[in-house]
C-alpha cells in the first residue's frame, strides 16, 4: 500500500554526499531502488531501517517524507508530529547497522540526523 503524504511534508529529507554514494552502491548491487523507513528512535544519529524497494509493508500511519535518488524515505506520522516535524538528513557512519537495516556498503551504515526540529511545549 502506498504511504500517504501528510500535510504536504514530502521533501523534508536530504542526504549527504556520502549517503548519495552509498545509495548508488546499493542500487547497483540490488539492481533496483531501496526504501528507508524511520520508525521508533528518530533521535539525532538513529538508524533508519533500509530494505530493497517494496520489501517492507508500510502501515496506515506511515507517510512519505521524501525521495532520495529514486529511493523513498518514510516515517511514522505520529512520530513525525511528536518530534516537531523535523527535517532529516540521511548520512552514513562506520560499522554495521542494527536491526533489519541493509549495510550501506564499504563498512558503513545509514543514520538519520534531525535538523531544524521545533519542540512542542509541555
Amino acid at each position: 500500500m502506498p504511504a500517504k503524504v501528510v500535510n504536504g511534508n514530502a521533501g523534508r529529507v536530504t542526504a549527504t554526499e556520502a549517503a548519495h554514494r552509498a545509495i548508488a552502491a546499493l542500487r547497483a548491487a540490488h539492481g533496483s531502488p531501496v526504501m528507508f523507513v524511520q520508525s521508533g528512535g528518530c533521535c539525532d544519529g538513529s538508524d533508519p531501517m533500509c530494505f530493497p524497494g517494496g520489501e517492507f509493508a508500510l502501515g496506515e500511519s506511515d507517510m512519505l517524507l521524501g525521495v532520495l535518488d529514486g529511493c523513498t524515505f518514510h516515517i511514522d506520522a505520529d512520530l513525525y508530529e511528536a518530534l516537531g516535524r523535523p527535517r532529516l538528513v540521511l548520512d552514513v557512519e562506520e560499522g554495521t547497522p542494527g536491526g533489519f537495516s541493509l549495510a550501506a556498503a564499504d563498512g558503513l551504515h545509514f543514520v538519520t540526523r534531525a535538523r531544524q526540529a521545533r519542540h512542542k511545549a509541555s
